[in-house]
């Protein structure tokens, strides 16, 4: 996945330099590559062939560095550690860091569209737009709107789930949705498939929660316990560390029974599922 995302990125060398330069420092070298490897995994469900698998999961994950980009500005969560390294923003400027999430998010739709990705025109539209609703003011976007606005906020579990449905979930769904439909994607398959990103989007966040409750900086590679710092609304502030951890529990549980029906071919969609829960304890 490092070699795909290079081979996309524009060289640091290539004008404008210091954006290009600032684009691969916030794509390349770290992160747990969650969102790739989770379309790879589908896309073994399906049938698909990597080559088209690896562009759809590329376009994704700059989607997501995008959005941690923005999120760590000073006009967000103002932080100044992403990924064991200073954020764009402190190395580079916050100018910059602002041109580097509109270029990677512009840079993840210009994939979607110049490369192979399904067999017919039709499908590859179909993608582009579950990526670009994911990703905006009903998705990832709007989410983190969600979240800006409940600060100090006390939210009732439902209220809680909605909002991360939308800032978390919602481009983890696109993850899976996109690998799979790189290949022969049947209804009942797609609706097992859309169970399962669901239960992992939760779970996902449940467990960041938990981890920045509980972890060190040093292990996160990002500043620990800024939730509680800025009074955010979490699955800890919540229902506490105990009962989140037997959420995500019980998510995980609730995303393998999802998978029940795909047999072998699924078996790294359950590893996944198990990584990103037992990835806190």
């Amino acid at each position: 996945m490092e070699s795909v995302l290079a081979e996309h990125l524009p060289p640091a060398h290539i004008a404008p330099q210091r954006l290009h330069e600032a684009m691969r420092y916030a794509v390349l070298g770290g992160g747990k590559r969650v969102r790739p490897l989770l379309a790879f995994a589908a896309g073994e469900v399906t049938g698909a062939h990597i080559e088209q698998v690896q562009h759809a999961a590329a376009a994704v994950e700059l989607i997501h560095a995008y959005s941690l980009v923005h999120d760590d500005m000073p006009a967000m969560d103002n932080d100044a550690l992403r990924r064991g390294k200073p954020t764009v923003h402190v190395e580079f400027d916050e100018a910059t860091a602002l041109l580097v999430g509109d270029a990677l998010q512009s840079l993840a739709f210009d994939i979607l569209a110049a490369q192979p990705l399904a067999n017919d025109a039709a499908s590859q539209l179909k993608m582009v737009r579950l990526l670009a609703q994911a990703a905006g003011s009903r998705g990832m976007a709007g989410g983190q709107a969600i979240d800006l606005a409940s600060v100090g906020k006390p939210l009732d579990l439902t209220e809680l789930e909605y909002m991360h449905i939308h800032k978390t979930g919602a481009l983890i769904r696109a993850s899976v949705l996109l690998g799979a439909q790189c290949g022969k994607l049947a209804d009942s398959t797609a609706a097992a498939l859309d169970h399962y990103a669901k239960c992992i989007g939760l779970a996902f966040q449940v467990v960041d929660d938990v981890l920045d409750a509980e972890a060190s900086t040093a292990t996160l590679g990002k500043t620990a316990g800024k939730d509680a710092a800025h009074n955010k609304p979490t699955y800890v502030s919540l229902l506490g560390v105990a009962r989140a951890r037997e959420l995500a529990q019980e998510l995980r549980a609730d995303a393998h029974t999802a998978l029940i029906g795909l047999g072998a071919p699924a078996e790294r969609l359950r590893q996944l599922a198990n990584f990103v829960v037992e990835r806190a304890f």
